[in-house]
Parts: structure tokens; C-alpha cells; sequence
């Protein structure tokens, strides 16, 4: 099953990290999550999160966050996490 939870804001190509901005729900690391965009498909784990380049175990709705992506993913992509249900 697939929540969506936020979107990305930012990607800097340089480091390979998203920005991501939860509006719904909250992640934590160890999540799954699926970023989909018009050429964006990737499911990856969340592996480590960063807010204010301090690193952080979870993040709730309102908060955005760094997030090392495992391919380019693009501005207004969307977050979905993924569950087991």
C-alpha cells in the first residue's frame, strides 16, 4: 500500500540528495518510499534523513528534509511511503 506524504522541493545533483516536504503523516529512517514523477520511478529505503544539515531519526508534516536519493529524482515529484498492508 502507498501513502502520499510530500513532495520534493530540491535535488542537488552534485551530493544526490532530495529535498523533501511532508504534508502528510511523518517518515522515519528504515521507511520505504516510492518518488514518482512524469520520469521519475524509484523506490528506495531511507537510509539517513537531515534537517538544517544535522542528522535526524524521523521527520512529521510541515518539516522538510535532505534525503540521499539513488537517482535523480526531479522538483515536484511526488513522496509516497510504502507500507506492508
Amino acid at each position: 500500500m502507498e501513502e502520499e506524504i510530500g513532495r520534493i522541493t530540491h535535488y542537488f545533483s552534485k551530493i544526490g540528495v532530495g529535498v523533501v516536504e511532508l504534508t502528510k503523516g511523518d517518515l522515519k529512517v528504515g521507511d520505504t518510499i516510492h518518488i514518482k514523477g512524469h520520469t521519475t520511478d524509484l523506490y528506495q529505503k531511507v537510509e539517513s534523513m537531515q534537517i538544517e544539515h544535522a542528522p535526524v531519526q524521523s521527520a512529521k508534516k510541515g518539516e522538510s528534509f535532505g534525503l540521499h536519493v539513488e537517482s535523480q529524482v526531479r522538483e515536484h515529484d511526488l513522496v509516497f511511503k510504502v507500507t506492508e498492508d
